[in-house]
C-alpha cells in the first residue's frame, strides 16, 4: 500500500506515524508545503515572549528524524496543487524550484489545516501586520520584537490573541487588544470572561471590546491602526488573530464534499466523500459532542486523535471519531481560564434545555497558603442532570478541575455522579470537598428542589417583583450592595422574620452564595417564597460589570494569613476586593 499524506504538524504527522506502526511494509509519503513538518504550534507565542528560550525546542521532528525512526518519506517545501481522483494521483510543486511532478497513491490523507483570517481591510497587507500560524511567522514577529519594538496591537481576543497579548506585554511592549465582540475569549460565557479581562487590564493590556479594526496605514516607521469607533492607535506591529478558516481549496477543487460549516465533510472513520481519501485536523468538519451539530473546532488534541483514527481505519481497524467537545484552556498572566462542552450561548442557540449553577471554591484548602477562589460554571440537563458544559476561571488548580469535568462530560456522567467522585486531597492540592464535588452538591440540590436560584440576568426586572435581601454583615453592605437591596444579616435572620412579608418573594444574595444558601434554608422551612443568587455578588458583577458594580478589581492575596490581615485592616467584601475563604 502507498499512503500519501498532505500536510504535517498535528494530524498529518500523527496519521503517518501511526500508519507506520501498524504497517511496516507500507510506502508512506508526507508532502508539507512549509519547511517544518512537525512543530509545537501552541508554543509559538511563548518563544516570542521568552518563556521558551530555545527555538529548537519547538521543532519536534525533522524529515531526517522521521525518516530514520519511522522510515517516512518526508518532503518539506512540496505543495500539493491538485488531485486527480480517477487516476489516484497528486500534482506536486516544489516550492523553491517551481518544478512539478505527479505522485500516485492508494490512500490519500488531507491534513492542510486552517488559514488565518485576513479580512479585506484597507492596508491589511502592510509590512508590519502579521499572523502567527507557523515557525516562519514566529521568526518574523520575534525579529521585530527583538529589534526594539515598543508597542503592539493584537486584533482578536481568542486563545492566540490573548496569549500573544500576554507574551508581548511580558516583553515590555505597550499592548492594545481589539475584539469585535463585547468580551475576550468568545468561547466562554460573558460573565466568565470578565475576571480575565480585569486581570489583563491590571497587567497593563488596554482592551477595546465591541469594536473592530477598520484600516491600517503607515505612520513613519510604525503602523497606524484605525478602529471603527474612530480610535487611532500607532504601534510597531499588529498581530492578526481574528480566527481561522479551514483550508479546503484543494479538497473543493477535487470535488470532495464540504459541510455546512465549510470544512471537509468526513464520516466517523474520517473518510471523505471519496472512500480512498481521508481528512483530519483543522480542515475537517466535526460533530459537536453535546449539540450533535456540525462544528468547526480547531484544536491540537482532536487533530492528533483524528490522525490516529485515519491510520487505524486505513490499516484495517474499526476506529471511529466520537466528536469534539471543545475542551480548551488559556494562561492569562497569573490566571487560567477554560471550558469544556457547550457554553450557555451555544445551548441557547441550539435550543437545548439546561440548568446552571455557579460557585467560587478555593483551589486548595483555605488554611494552606497560596490559594484563591476560582469561578466555576456548570451546565447540565434539567431532567437527568447529565453534564452539558463547564467553565472554570481562577488562579490555582483550574486545569485539574477542568480536566475532571471534561472526563466526566465525555463519560456521560451527571451532576449526581460529581458528588461521589473520589479525588486526591491534601491541603496543598485540594479540599476534602473538592470544587468538583461542590459543583455536584450545588447542582444536585437545585435539581432535587433543595434550593431555588435566581441569576444575574434577572436583575432588575425579575427581582423587582419581590424584595432583594443582602445577608452579609452591615459593614459589607455599607461598602457596596446591589442597588435596591436591603440588609438583613444571616446571623440575625431568625430573630428578624417579622420584618419580611411571607406573601412577597424574597431574593437573597451574599458574596459567593454560601451565606445566602443558609438564609434560603432558614426562610424556606418557614414558608417563605425565596431564591438565592447563584454564585453571589462575584458572579453578579462578572455579568453586569462596572456599570453597576463598584471598585476596580485587584489581584488576590494568595496567603491565608495575608487575607485575614487584609480583612482585619479593611474588611471589604465588595467586588474587586481581596477574596476571603468563606
Amino acid at each position: 500500500m502507498k499512503l500519501v499524506v498532505i500536510g504535517g504538524v498535528a494530524a498529518g504527522a500523527s496519521a503517518a506515524a501511526r500508519a507506520r506502526r501498524l504497517d511496516e511494509n507500507a510506502e508512506i509519503v508526507i508532502l508539507e508545503r512549509g519547511f517544518h513538518v512537525s512543530f509545537a504550534n501552541c508554543g509559538l507565542p511563548y518563544h516570542i515572549g521568552g518563556s521558551i528560550q530555545e527555538r529548537d525546542a519547538l521543532l519536534l521532528q525533522t524529515p531526517e528524524s522521521l525518516g530514520a525512526m519511522l522510515d517516512l518519506d518526508v518532503r518539506i517545501g512540496h505543495e500539493a496543487v491538485s488531485i486527480d481522483r480517477q487516476a489516484r494521483t497528486v500534482r506536486v510543486r516544489q516550492v523553491e524550484s517551481g518544478r512539478t511532478y505527479t505522485e500516485s497513491y492508494d490512500k490519500l490523507v488531507l491534513c492542510p489545516g486552517a488559514q488565518p483570517l485576513r479580512p479585506p481591510l484597507p492596508g491589511i497587507d502592510h509590512r508590519r501586520v502579521f499572523v502567527l500560524r507557523n515557525v516562519d511567522d514566529m521568526d518574523q514577529i520575534k525579529a521585530v520584537v527583538d529589534g526594539g519594538a515598543q508597542a503592539a496591537v493584537v486584533i482578536g481576543g481568542g486563545y492566540i490573541g490573548v496569549e500573544m497579548a500576554e507574551n508581548l506585554r511580558e516583553r515590555g511592549l505597550d499592548v492594545d487588544l481589539v475584539e469585535m465582540v463585547d468580551q475576550i475569549m468568545p468561547p466562554l460565557d460573558r460573565e466568565m470572561a470578565r475576571d480575565l479581562e480585569d486581570h489583563m487590564g491590571w497587567h497593563g493590556v488596554r482592551l477595546h471590546l465591541g469594536v473592530a479594526a477598520a484600516a491600517f496605514g503607515d505612520d513613519g516607521d510604525r503602523v497606524r491602526v484605525e478602529l471603527v469607533d474612530g480610535t487611532v492607535i500607532t504601534a510597531n506591529l499588529v498581530i492578526m488573530s481574528a480566527g481561522v478558516q479551514p483550508d479546503t481549496e484543494l479538497a473543493v477543487a477535487a470535488g470532495l464534499e464540504t459541510g455546512a460549516r465549510g470544512g471537509i465533510k468526513v464520516d466517523p472513520h474520517m473518510r471523505t466523500s471519496d472512500p480512498a481519501i481521508y481528512a483530519a485536523g483543522d480542515a475537517v468538519e466535526v460533530i459537536d459532542t453535546i449539540t450533535g451539530a456540525p462544528a468547526q473546532i480547531p484544536l491540537a488534541g482532536p487533530a492528533n486523535r483524528q490522525g490516529r483514527i485515519v491510520a487505524d481505519h486505513i490499516c484495517g481497524r474499526d476506529s471511529v471519531y466520537a466528536g469534539t467537545q471543545g475542551t480548551a484552556i488559556v494562561k492569562v498572566f497569573d490566571m487560567t481560564g477554560g471550558g469544556t462542552g457547550a457554553s450557555e450561548k451555544a445551548l441557547v442557540r441550539s435550543g437545548l434545555p439546561f440548568r446552571k449553577v455557579y460557585l467560587h471554591p478555593s483551589g486548595h484548602a483555605g488554611y494552606y497558603p497560596g490559594t484563591a477562589p476560582m469561578h466555576i460554571k456548570v451546565l447540565f440537563a434539567p431532567d437527568t442532570g447529565r453534564l452539558l458544559g463547564a467553565q472554570v476561571v481562577g488562579y490555582d488548580g483550574v486545569d485539574k478541575r477542568l480536566d475532571v469535568l471534561a472526563v466526566a462530560l465525555r463519560a456521560g456522567l451527571t451532576v449526581f455522579d460529581l458528588q461521589d467522585l473520589e479525588l486526591a486531597y491534601a491541603p496543598p492540592y485540594g479540599s476534602a470537598k473538592d470544587p468538583v464535588n461542590m459543583a455536584g452538591f450545588v447542582a444536585a440540590n437545585l435539581l432535587q428542589g433543595y434550593i431555588e436560584c435566581w441569576y444575574p440576568e434577572e436583575y432588575p426586572e425579575h427581582t423587582a417583583t419581590g424584595i432583594l435581601v443582602d445577608v452579609r454583615s452591615p459593614h459589607e453592605y455599607a461598602e457596596w450592595h446591589i442597588p435596591g437591596a436591603r440588609n438583613l444579616p444571616v446571623d440575625d435572620l431568625r430573630t428578624s422574620l417579622d420584618s419580611l412579608d411571607r406573601q412577597t418573594p424574597v431574593f437573597l444574595y451574599c458574596k459567593v452564595g454560601f451565606r445566602s444558601y443558609l438564609a434560603y434554608r432558614i426562610l424556606k422551612q418557614r414558608g417563605f417564597t425565596v431564591a438565592t443568587l447563584s454564585g453571589g455578588m462575584l458572579t453578579f458583577c462578572g455579568y453586569h460589570g462596572t456599570g453597576i458594580c463598584k471598585g476596580q478589581p485587584q489581584p488576590p492575596l494568595l496567603s491565608y494569613a495575608e487575607t485575614r490581615m487584609w480583612q482585619a485592616a479593611a474588611p471589604c467584601d465588595a467586588p474587586g476586593a481581596a477574596p476571603d475563604s468563606r
